[in-house]
């Protein structure tokens, strides 16, 4: 294999930081896991499985000798992959605004019924935790005259 060429792999093992392809039985690569999709992979079992086909890119060797490859450069050539599994989808962060705070069972309350109740579940989440603070003031020891 040299640098550039396409083949068809399969997927022998899975780590954190990428995934292992093995060419041919005695052609072995790493596809680090920025390589593996356009979009951003948290996690590589969510687009890759032990046993997947895949087209991989030879993109270089290091000074080892061990072949670095790329299944989203092959991508462009030839389909990338055939995984059962879809690319992870970006989530879009959720605004505060966006939130629907009242959003429950009370909805056929009042706006002044909801504060009220807002007020007292605020009022005993403090006191718990002044109670919660003043344990953790004294140290766990009671102080002696």
């Amino acid at each position: 294999m040299e640098t550039g060429s396409v083949a068809e792999g399969k997927v022998v093992r899975i780590m954190p930081f990428g995934a292992f392809v093995e060419i041919s039985k005695k052609s072995t690569g790493l596809v680090h896991i920025s390589e593996i999709s356009e979009s951003y992979v948290s996690d590589i079992n969510d687009c890759l499985k032990i046993g997947d086909k895949v087209r991989v890119k030879v993109i270089g060797f290091d000074e080892k000798g061990r072949m670095a490859l790329s299944i989203k450069q092959a991508a462009g050539e030839k389909p990338a992959h055939k995984s059962k599994k879809k690319p992870a989808e970006k989530k879009e962060p959720v605004r505060p605004a966006d939130v629907d705070l009242f959003l429950s069972s009370n909805d056929s309350l009042s706006f002044e019924d909801k504060l009220s109740q807002f007020k007292k579940d605020s009022d005993e989440k403090i006191l718990a935790l002044k109670r919660s603070a003043e344990g953790k003031r004294s140290g766990g020891y009671s102080r002696r005259r």
